[in-house]
């Protein structure tokens, strides 16, 4: 601890030219005096440090001296940095590493390519939950980010839409999807993935596994969910619509939006067909009714029947009461 405080010292030091011994111990959680004791120390080691006491003083590095940390192009810090964004590397349990890393990228440069790295945390902002939408609580996910480096097999009480029941899982991988991270882990021989916020309680154990070395987390993570979204909508549902049932119908999802652009060419009356893939006969009347007049269903009939019936009682009920 007290050499990464060293370094990151100089490497502040580097990025902003002049700081007081009260802001660094503010900085690290330290005493100033812990502060003093530490610049002398990179002073003894041939830093070419030195303080100025007073109103505008502070600690400042003599000559534009830098460490000579290379290898990072300018676009390859600014990478760096875009990877470092604080939203999910603060989820992790790794904000401060993050914040750390950011630093010694930065103090790598020259100073014109440092100034337009930086710019990258002002300017860009990651915010990965969806509209009207309170991120997840993921409780248990720095302890999982940790068992999933360190390759520990971990214990957890799972939740799922059907029951509570108890797993003992190698975690593979973490992927934040949509707002909502997601661990892949192998139970047998078969990866499975859990949903983090559905987990109960975790114990991380001392028993360790080897991860697969042909594992590709993001091409398993694009498998599954490829199998995941055929298997979800088994059904079709075919649809006539105007110009704008297709644009309302296009904001139901990724689904309806890739039915909606390949809807056939129009007909006389400007009503174009569509097929729709549906997950139950509910759902698939649900959407219809949402869409309002500028849709109808062609087939099947049990579900044009289902919209009928729905539209009939949604009429009863909001009609003029005697």
């Amino acid at each position: 601890m007290h050499a990464s405080r060293l370094l990151s010292i100089l490497i502040l030091l580097q990025l902003r030219v002049r700081l007081t011994a009260e802001a660094l111990a503010a900085e690290f959680g330290v005493s100033v005096r812990t502060i003093y004791r530490d610049i002398d120390q990179l002073s003894a080691a041939g830093v070419p440090v030195y303080g100025d006491r007073g109103p505008g003083g502070g600690f400042q590095l003599l000559g534009g001296y830098r460490t000579e940390l290379t290898g990072l192009a300018a676009d390859e810090a600014q990478a760096l940095l875009m990877i470092g964004l604080p939203g999910p590397a603060q989820a992790l349990g790794l904000g401060a590493a993050a914040k750390s890393a950011q630093r010694k990228v930065l103090a790598s440069l020259p100073a014109p390519l440092s100034e337009g790295a930086g710019r990258i945390g002002a300017r860009f902002h990651l915010d990965p939950v969806d509209w009207y939408r309170a991120a997840e609580p993921v409780e248990h996910l720095p302890a999982l980010a940790r068992a999933v480096l360190d390759q520990r097999v971990v214990r957890m009480r799972y939740e799922s839409w059907t029951h509570t029941r108890d797993w003992q899982v190698e975690p593979l991988g973490l992927v934040l999807k949509a707002g909502s991270w997601y661990v892949v882990a192998r139970s047998g021989k078969t990866p499975r993935i859990f949903r983090v916020s559905k987990v109960l309680a975790l114990t991380t154990t001392e028993a360790t596994f080897e991860r697969p070395a042909d594992l590709d987390l993001a091409a398993f993570w694009t498998t599954e969910l490829q199998r995941f979204e055929a298997g979800l909508r088994p059904g079709k549902a075919t649809l006539r619509s105007t110009a704008i049932g297709l644009r309302r119908l296009a904001k139901l999802g990724a689904y309806a939006a890739e039915a909606a652009a390949k809807a056939e060419p129009a007909d006389a009356q400007g009503w174009r067909t569509v097929v729709l893939p549906t997950e139950t006969l509910e759902q698939a009347a649900l959407a219809v009714l949402g869409l309002g007049p500028e849709v109808e269903v062609v087939e099947p009939k049990e579900l044009r029947k289902r919209v009928t019936e729905m539209a009939q009682d949604m009429a009863r009920r909001h009609g003029a009461k005697a």
